[in-house]
């Protein structure tokens, strides 16, 4: 299956990490959304990022292949405040993608990332050579 990491699931070594079989594919993009940060993660000591419907907006990502074992892993790193959902990307070439990923499951108030949380962010954004949109 195709899973769409965003976010901090972007960070190469922690996806090693979690999913070693994990097989980096290629970058895509959900249109209209955007990311937010909401909830309190005690391991990141902040909020954590989800995905929301946002007109005009876009989330920039990478696409995974994954196993089903492995998305069952993954949802035990999310915890029980997300839930995989599928959901449609597109590749630059317009090629529309049928991926699964994970949202928070509760529509919570926005909050702070910390620092620690943030850069683990942007050293995913710079592994996959994307800006955070």
């Amino acid at each position: 299956m195709l899973y769409f990491a965003y976010a901090s699931n972007l960070n190469r070594k922690q996806m090693l990490e979690r999913i070693p079989n994990a097989i980096v594919r290629f970058t895509a993009v959900i249109p209209n959304h955007k990311i937010v940060f909401a909830g309190w993660s005690r391991q990141w000591r902040g909020a954590t990022a989800t995905i929301q419907q946002s007109r005009g907006d876009k989330v920039n990502g990478g696409i995974y292949e994954i196993s089903e074992q492995d998305l069952r892993r993954l949802a035990q790193y999310e915890g029980p405040d997300y839930s995989s959902m599928g959901i449609n990307a597109f590749r630059d070439t317009g090629e529309m993608l049928e991926t699964v990923t994970f949202v928070h499951k509760q529509r919570k108030d926005e909050g702070k990332p910390s620092a620690d949380y943030l850069l683990c962010i942007k050293q995913g954004y710079l592994d996959w050579g994307l800006t955070l949109a």
